[in-house]
């Protein structure tokens, strides 16, 4: 049984944990260094991502969770987890922890009232589409050194991608009854 950790610091990691769950996998809140040993592969939520990263530092999480990823342990973040993730967030009030090579801007689709949910072909998961959740959801604006893109909207902006492990969407696949990007996800975590 794979062991997933959920950052549990801000944001939407109770939905995560259920989705683990009901798949078989074993779910972990993640709060402190300490936490985050033993973990086939560690979730970074969506949430607010000036937050999260604040209290990354506060609670002394950014070096061991770097280095959890040097290591190959699988990392996702979905929505601000995904700006957490990238390298380049175009917004300095965020300071990520510069693993996944992305380009993010924050809040790419405006304000809460504009979120959306759309079906996105994802090859990796199959033929039939995966209905996404964008709640004031960034978007990738480009992507470097061999990242792959899973998905992308219909006027071809990029909304998941993967690059060896880590895995990243600008969408909520948390808040859906699809579990099939956290099947891929623990796939990562057990290969």
């Amino acid at each position: 049984m794979a062991r997933i950790g959920i950052l549990a610091l801000q944001g939407a990691f109770l939905e995560h944990e259920q989705l683990f769950r009901r798949l078989g996998a074993e779910a972990v809140e993640v709060r402190l260094p300490e936490q985050l040993e033993g973990l086939d592969g560690l979730v970074i939520p969506g949430g607010e991502s000036t937050t999260i990263s604040l209290l990354m530092d506060s609670y002394g999480l950014r070096d061991p969770i770097i280095q959890m990823s040097r290591r190959g342990v699988p990392l996702w973040g979905t929505c601000a987890g995904m700006i957490i993730l990238s390298r380049n967030v175009q917004d300095a009030r965020v300071r990520s922890l510069d693993l996944m090579d992305l380009q993010v801007v924050r809040n790419a689709f405006g304000r809460q009232i504009d979120s959306f949910e759309a079906d996105l072909p994802v090859p990796a998961l199959g033929e039939k589409p995966f209905r996404a959740v964008f709640i004031r959801a960034p978007i990738v604006a480009s992507v470097t050194n061999g990242v792959e893109v899973l998905a992308s909207l219909p006027d071809g902006r990029i909304a998941a991608a993967r690059q060896g492990n880590l895995l990243a969407t600008a969408f909520h696949p948390e808040l859906t009854d699809d579990p099939r990007f956290h099947q891929l996800f623990l796939r990562m975590a057990n290969p």
